[in-house]
């Protein structure tokens, strides 16, 4: 399991004095409230950043990090990743899953059939779309919803799923 999940990516410098505009990839935004340092990966190297200041734009977060008080300090960092360790991670309800832990999982029916691989996930807005990548042919879209995720077993590696009438030939 990764030990570093992303809560947000920096979009943009946000006024002169060093705050950014960061776009959440977190459901609950809030939980930037409570964080008091993030990682950011520059790409080449990690660096770890204190919060001094949260405030929320529409769909974004600007963040103002300690030290770091102007513009041209903040302005390479655009469209680089926010991390927090697994530790500063905000508690699941039960059912619920980090979406890096689900990537990679074998996917099988109910029926006993190896449909793939999850490879990534779909954020519609309604419900999440799993994205299983098959041998032969095109990938598997499976709505994650509790008619078709049956169950999900994170160390055994395995989900199984049950495909409603004509899924598979989506």
């Amino acid at each position: 399991m990764e030990e570093l999940l992303r809560v947000g990516i920096i979009s943009s410098t946000h006024g002169i004095h060093g705050e950014v505009k960061v776009f959440p990839t977190t459901e609950k935004i809030e939980r930037f409230k409570k964080l008091k340092q993030v990682i950011l990966d520059t790409g080449e190297q990690q660096r770890t950043l204190e919060v001094e200041r949260v405030k929320f734009f529409k769909q974004f977060v600007i963040l103002k990090f300690k030290g770091i008080d102007n513009i041209n300090e903040i302005e390479p960092y655009r469209g680089k990743d926010l991390l927090v360790t697994r530790e500063y991670a905000i508690p699941l309800e039960e059912g619920e899953y980090f979406i890096v832990d689900l990537i990679g999982l074998r996917v099988v029916s109910d029926q006993g059939k190896e449909l793939g691989i999850l490879k990534d996930v779909l954020q519609t807005g309604a419900n999440d779309v799993y994205i299983v990548e098959r041998k032969e042919g095109k990938d598997l879209l499976i709505p994650a919803i509790l008619q078709c995720i049956l169950k999900t077993d994170l160390e055994e590696k395995q989900m199984t799923v049950h495909l409603l009438d004509g899924l598979e030939d989506l």
